[in-house]
């Protein structure tokens, strides 16, 4: 179990309340006790060293003891706009991309998507951001962006002024997207459904700067073509 604790405000005073789950975690399953040492981040990007003040039924204060600047942040922004899949592979997918170091994740809605999430189900991966990055140590949250089409995706991504992003489309008839990888570069990658995207779409990408990307002769599912998406990604951030 993680030894890290999310605090779901800003820090900017020497003593924090944790939230009532955190406060469970910290309590009841952990069994911390009052004068124990812990580490503590707020998604801003540092992380904290504190002491467990005070615990109540509800409720745990602590006092913050020292602010660390530790970045464990990629390079380079990859964002990630994907038509997600059904049920529980959504959260193992939101899980590995906070793991890889994905900056935004997008739910996509498309003409053969299967999975169109509502309010409710964004909440719930959310919280496994949370809980993903206190396992893996990373101190800014990924985000999740309400859903959005293609269309809207490629509008705001044609407004950025950025020479340095590479724009994918995963399509399989695109170069062999390791060949098309350049280093120190932000990346956004649109992955479809499992039925694919459709000629209109892939056209609409394409008009905004888009350009297909294979990866390889095999027929991925959605969140294995994310997760090799994130990773070459990734390696072309760091490079």
């Amino acid at each position: 179990m993680s030894e890290r604790y999310f605090v779901s405000t800003l820090i900017q005073s020497d003593t924090v309340e944790l939230d009532e789950n955190e406060s469970r975690h910290l309590s009841k399953v952990l069994r911390r006790k009052v004068g124990d040492v812990i580490s503590v981040f707020d998604g801003s990007g540092a992380e904290f060293t504190a002491t467990v003040a005070s615990i109540s039924k509800k409720s745990v204060e602590i006092s913050i003891n020292q602010r660390l600047e530790i970045d464990r942040e990629l390079a380079c922004p990859v964002e990630l706009a994907v038509a997600l899949p059904k049920g529980d592979r959504q959260r193992w997918l939101v899980e590995k991309c906070v793991e890889l170091g994905v900056t935004r994740l997008i739910p996509l809605e498309t003409t053969r998507g299967v999975a169109q999430p509502v309010e409710k189900a964004i909440a719930r991966l959310q919280r496994a951001v949370i809980e993903a990055s206190k396992q893996c140590r990373r101190n800014k949250l990924m985000v999740i962006d309400s859903p959005m089409s293609i269309a809207k995706f490629a509008e705001d991504s044609s407004e950025e002024s950025n020479d340095q992003l590479l724009r994918w489309i995963a399509h399989p008839t695109g170069e062999t997207v390791g060949d098309v990888a350049g280093g120190g570069s932000d990346v956004q990658c649109l992955i479809g459904p499992e039925g694919g995207f459709t000629d209109e779409e892939v056209a609409t990408a394409q008009s905004a700067g888009f350009r297909p990307v294979s990866f390889g002769a095999r027929i991925l599912r959605i969140e294995t073509a994310a997760l090799y998406a994130a990773v070459v990604a990734g390696r072309s951030s760091n490079t």
